[in-house]
């Protein structure tokens, strides 16, 4: 392990970007960096060599996006064995250029997909980066470098892949302000995983920037005896004439170069927005630095990870088991009149329901904000609102923002759904943002019961909310969508809805099947009303599935026939269920609240049977 063992004795400086630089070197942003490596090597080369002439010690392949995920998106996963290789031998060239320099195969994390809710599963991963990794080791690096990851369970499998290679394995987590991951993960928990992983090197790169760097530092060296790499971003971008200038001076990059030697790295390089000329200053601070003295390393547990909050203090829930709960949903107006709605949520009150559901812009359309909407209820009809919130129409920032505002308006249960796509609905001009999904979604509000935000950074108290997820039993594999409830039941959710499902034996199979989830799981009812209803939800909605039997009932009726017949559909539906099922989700459409007062009256009907 020739890396390892020259950190015993010295100090290595790292190269710096490669995407920045490739950009400055004329390369558009919507091109794919790492097939340059086969498409134009020569310049790949070009930026490798001025690292080297800058003094970099350790220089990098140009592969941190080449895996088979983000590859095959763009039609070039049948090459990823040979863009790696390429990448590799490019290195491996510049390297020769200078004296016992390093090629560091660098591996990053995987992108999500937007919009796309499934996550890879750990067989899965394992099997991506570690034709990556098995590539790179062919290619003949001399230690692979994970880099930039996000995500403590994704970087943890990316180790097991990379160490089946039998090279040294450089772990390094991006951490955010205040000394957390995306994800949460503190220093503590990544260095004790990584100890448990078996990577060889620890360290930290991007991030918030080289003075939260040197905290990461110092923390991590007070925590384990591997050695620590640190690769710091040039400061924080400042957009200009329509790019983005990084404006840390290498003087500056190498000051704390210094001072990332103090704290206890030895492999230190730049990330995001350094040059070969921050490389150089870096590297003449670094000259024949010898490793700083370590403190003896603390024991450290896994038990720091984030573990996801239980249910948040409201009441409606509190009659589970004890009676039959009853949710209903009603539409938000697509104007400024909210008479109607308030008027029927109090009537939905008075005969016995327990919350209101607010959906948020179904099927894309827009509607009245259901956060201010469900604070008005709360406070004029005294009944509780489920909020609904989805991943389609705020970024990060704006999420945590309108959670915790809606937490101050005293919302206390809301329901994560990643939402339909803006191209479902009637405005061409929108897009979906999809930064948060059902299951990101749920973590991110479970962080915020506990009073931090996205970034473990603390919010004060917490927002007390009761999380809920949705289920969709009408799906093609009901195993899956169990498979889902128990990931966001692990998440954080602590009650589920379904979507609407005219068939007991259906919602029977799914209760089976999610028994294990441990959560309140509540069918959706919605009464049909024509036969053009049942066609259109059968046939349009996503997610909705009505039988040919029950479409069958429905045919030629409209009107108060429709009606009658789709609320003995639903009553139907609810006897067959009612020993087995704990509650229902009333779902009444076109905000019929009418058809949802019969329902209701017809549950408490049967509870008054029961004997």
């Amino acid at each position: 392990m020739k890396i390892i063992e020259r950190l015993e004795n010295e100090i290595l400086t790292g190269d710096g970007a490669i995407g920045t630089m490739l950009y400055a070197k004329g390369v558009s942003l919507e091109s794919n960096f790492e097939h340059l490596n086969l498409v134009r090597p020569s310049l790949v080369l070009e930026l490798a060599s001025e690292y080297v002439a800058a003094g970099a010690q350790v220089i990098e392949t140009n592969t941190f996006g080449a895996n088979f995920s983000k590859l095959s998106a763009i039609g070039l996963g049948h090459k990823l064995a040979e863009i790696n290789a390429a990448g590799a031998r490019i290195a491996r060239q510049a390297a020769s250029g200078g004296r016992d320099i390093l090629v560091a195969g660098s591996v990053g994390p995987l992108a999500r997909i937007k919009g796309d809710e499934r996550q890879p599963d750990s067989d899965e991963l394992l099997e991506i980066f570690s034709s990556q990794c098995q590539a790179l080791a062919g290619g003949g690096v001399d230690f692979l470098l994970l880099e930039t990851f996000a995500s403590l369970p994704q970087i943890t499998v990316a180790v097991k892949a990379a160490r089946q290679t039998g090279l040294p394995v450089c772990a390094s987590l991006a951490f955010l302000e205040g000394g957390r991951s995306a994800d949460g993960t503190t220093v503590a928990a990544f260095c004790a995983a990584m100890e448990q992983a078996g990577a060889d090197m620890i360290g930290a790169n991007c991030g918030a920037g080289p003075l939260e760097l040197v905290k990461v530092v110092r923390q991590m060296a007070a925590l384990t005896d591997k050695p620590i790499s640190a690769y710091a971003n040039s400061g924080f971008p400042e957009y200009r004439d329509g790019r983005y200038i990084y404006r840390a001076t290498p003087d500056y990059l190498a000051a704390m170069a210094q001072e990332l030697a103090e704290a206890g790295a030895g492999l230190i390089g730049g990330c995001c927005g350094t040059t070969p000329g921050h490389i150089a200053a870096m590297a003449r601070s670094l000259a024949g630095r010898k490793p700083a003295a370590r403190p003896r390393p603390a024991s450290i547990s896994m038990g720091e990870s984030l573990q996801p909050s239980q249910r948040g203090a409201t009441s409606w829930l509190d009659g589970w088991g004890e009676r039959k709960i009853i949710t209903v949903e009603l539409d938000p107006p697509k104007g400024m009149d909210c008479s109607r709605i308030i008027a029927g949520s109090r009537l939905l009150k008075q005969v016995g329901a327990d919350a209101i559901n607010l959906a948020e812009n179904p099927l894309a359309r827009p509607r009245m904000g259901n956060i201010a909407l469900g604070s008005l209820i709360q406070q004029q009809a005294g009944i509780e609102v489920i909020v609904h919130v989805t991943g389609r129409d705020r970024n990060l920032i704006g999420m945590q923002s309108d959670l915790m505002g809606a937490s101050l308006l005293g919302i206390r249960s809301i329901l994560a759904v990643t939402g339909d796509p803006a191209s479902m609905g009637d405005h061409a001009g929108a897009k979906s943002v999809f930064d948060l999904h059902s299951f990101t979604l749920i973590k991110l509000l479970a962080d915020l019961n506990r009073g931090v935000n996205a970034i473990g950074n603390p919010i004060g108290s917490g927002t007390g909310f009761t999380i809920g997820a949705a289920f969709n039993p009408n799906a093609d594999n009901m195993a899956v969508q169990a498979e889902r409830l128990r990931k966001k039941a692990a998440n954080g959710a602590v009650f589920a809805q379904s979507q609407p499902v005219y068939d007991p034996a259906l919602f029977l199979e799914a209760l089976e099947l999610t028994r294990d989830c441990g959560i309140p799981l509540l069918p959706g009812v919605m009464p049909l009303v024509s036969e053009r209803n049942a066609e259109y939800l059968h046939n349009e909605v996503p997610g909705i599935s009505v039988p040919d039997g029950i479409r069958a009932r429905m045919r030629g009726l409209e009107k108060e026939a429709g009606v009658r017949e789709g609320l003995a559909i639903a009553r139907e539906f609810i006897a067959a269920t009612f020993a087995s099922a704990g509650g229902y989700y009333l779902v009444p459409p076109f905000g019929k609240y009418e058809l949802a007062l019969e329902l209701i009256e017809y549950i408490h009907a049967l509870e008054r049977k029961k004997p």
